[in-house]
């Protein structure tokens, strides 16, 4: 039974299709809690480190991992009340909800299922372009990681090591017999470049403006993803993820001077923050899916 069933799913992508949408949606669900709930805990995690270096009472710490109800399971950023079971089924969950909180009404935001949707979306177009065994899953876990550290970047303007090494060891490690980059000399190569491109980039920035460009968590997040499809992207890769900066850059700034100042947390700051991980993040994924028509493309 299991054999027949490998060769249909293998063999039909219609059925690969929706097994993989299922699975997608729900590795969805788990990207927005890891994007929400990780950055939260390793700002207590460092303010233990630094309440323990300083000799400071742990005590008083306003949160621990311990009591945060946010970092155990799901509740309502409102009213702190855990949703109903159902209410956590993937898109379902938030239509049969009517995008609100089951007990306060307040709107929940609709990124949560666009994320859901977008990753099952991308794990049909990974299903369409493989089929094997190991390159299929590979894709799976790829796009997972970015996805997660896009949200991560976008809101928080970090992109913790956690991921970002783990996705650098990973690519290596999918690569040693060149499965997606065709060999281990290309990952390792685009691991190297793609780090020290960037870091040569903050430091020139640095000494032109006197201040800082972007993060180093920028110079690992290139890395990792080159470790993956290789140096030979480089070029494709820089292109894709600059231009999409500018667009996005060009848009804040038209929408700043509509609004000036956004509210967080009741607090006004200016919009002219520019994370650069979800661009890289995003030109990675395409080039990743469609890296054979770029190559094309770009005569590489």
């Amino acid at each position: 039974m299991y054999g027949l069933f490998a060769f249909v799913f293998q063999n039909s992508f219609l059925l690969r299709g929706i097994i993989l949408f299922g699975v997608g949606i729900t590795i969805g669900s788990i990207i927005n809690i890891i994007a929400y709930r990780l950055p939260i805990i390793l700002e207590q995690k460092w303010e233990r480190y630094c309440a323990s270096t300083l000799k400071i009472d742990q005590s008083k710490l306003t949160k621990t991992i311990s009591t945060d109800k946010t970092c155990q399971s799901s509740y309502c950023t409102s009213c702190m009340t855990k949703p109903p079971l159902w209410a956590n089924i993937p898109i379902l969950g938030y239509l049969l909800l009517n995008g609100r909180c089951s007990n306060c009404k307040m709107i929940i935001s609709i990124r949560y299922p666009l994320v859901e949707l977008v990753t099952g979306l991308l794990f049909v177009v990974a299903a369409y372009f493989s089929n094997d065994t190991l390159i299929l899953p590979a894709y799976l876990i790829f796009i997972s990681f970015v996805l997660c550290l896009i949200l991560i970047d976008y809101d928080n303007l970090i992109l913790p090591d956690e991921l970002t090494i783990s996705l650098l060891w990973l690519g290596l490690l999918f690569n040693i017999h060149g499965l997606i980059s065709g060999s281990i000399i290309n990952s390792v190569y685009g691991a190297v470049i793609g780090y020290v491109l960037l870091w040569l980039v903050f430091w020139l920035f640095k000494l032109i403006t006197k201040r800082d460009g972007m993060g180093y968590g920028d110079f690992k997040f290139l890395a990792a993803i080159l470790a993956w499809i290789g140096y030979i992207y480089i070029v494709p890769m820089l292109l894709i993820a600059s231009s999409l900066g500018i667009i996005y850059f060009v848009i804040i700034r038209i929408k700043a001077k509509i609004i000036p100042k956004i509210a967080i947390n009741n607090i006004l700051i200016p919009q002219y923050q520019l994370p650069f991980g979800p661009f890289l993040g995003i030109a990675g994924i395409f080039l990743l899916l469609f890296g054979n028509y770029i190559k094309i493309f770009f005569n590489i």
